[in-house]
């Protein structure tokens, strides 16, 4: 395997990882449309996405998460069922789109594509679960758009502009460094905030039954 063919498979592995913790049908559906269309070769252990049925349910999956994901509140509850198909998806492809380079890089591939997934999963939701504090659904319809479009436009440059992927890969994880911390304070106090409110309606309620 040439240094540029290895470079390509390890910007796959490492972009269907990223992308996946954010909309995996998206994911899903870019790298079938281009491996079906001849615009990219997939490893042969992710060539699958390109099969009609994967490409039918990905598209399909595609279209209820576009509408849920631009619902304040729901997409919130999206999120959270989806942490438990995104990251495993995505370890399951990064082990697949390193197939053939030896079984030390499929398990780091898989480990570190799950990893990520995580980071990548993580800065969504807890954005979102932030954003939703606003009354305006504009500014989360705006939010769900822009990820559509970062992932397709992301999906595409992993698989045909490896290196610049990386070097952008590299940015993002330094921006997760700095910014997941402030996310999950960010989502603690809005989860404590609602938590605190159904406490105090408890109690309320309480007060007022021991009144009678």
């Amino acid at each position: 395997m040439t240094p540029e063919a290895t470079i390509a498979q390890i910007s796959t592995a490492l972009g269907v990882s990223w992308a996946s913790g954010i909309n995996l049908y998206a994911t899903l559906l870019v790298m079938g449309v281009m491996h079906a269309s001849g615009a990219v070769v997939l490893p042969e252990g992710i060539d699958y996405v390109a099969h009609p049925m994967v490409m039918i349910a990905a598209g399909l999956m595609f279209m209820v998460e576009f509408f849920v994901d631009k619902t304040p509140g729901a997409d919130t509850a999206w999120d959270g069922l989806h942490t438990f198909i995104r990251i495993p998806a995505a370890v399951a492809m990064a082990y697949g789109a390193a197939e053939g380079m030896g079984p030390v890089v499929e398990l780091s591939a898989a480990l570190i594509g799950g990893g990520l997934a995580t980071a990548s999963h993580t800065a969504k939701a807890g954005t979102r679960v932030m954003i939703n504090t606003s009354p305006e659904p504009f500014t989360n319809w705006l939010a769900s758009l822009t990820e559509d479009i970062v992932v397709i436009g992301g999906v595409w440059i992993a698989l045909t502009h490896p290196w610049i992927f990386l070097c952008l890969l590299g940015l993002f994880i330094l921006l997760m460094i700095w910014l997941l911390p402030k996310i999950w304070r960010g989502a603690g106090r809005v989860f404590g905030f609602i938590f605190g409110l159904f406490g105090r309606k408890k109690e309320e309620k309480l007060e007022t039954t021991d009144k009678r």
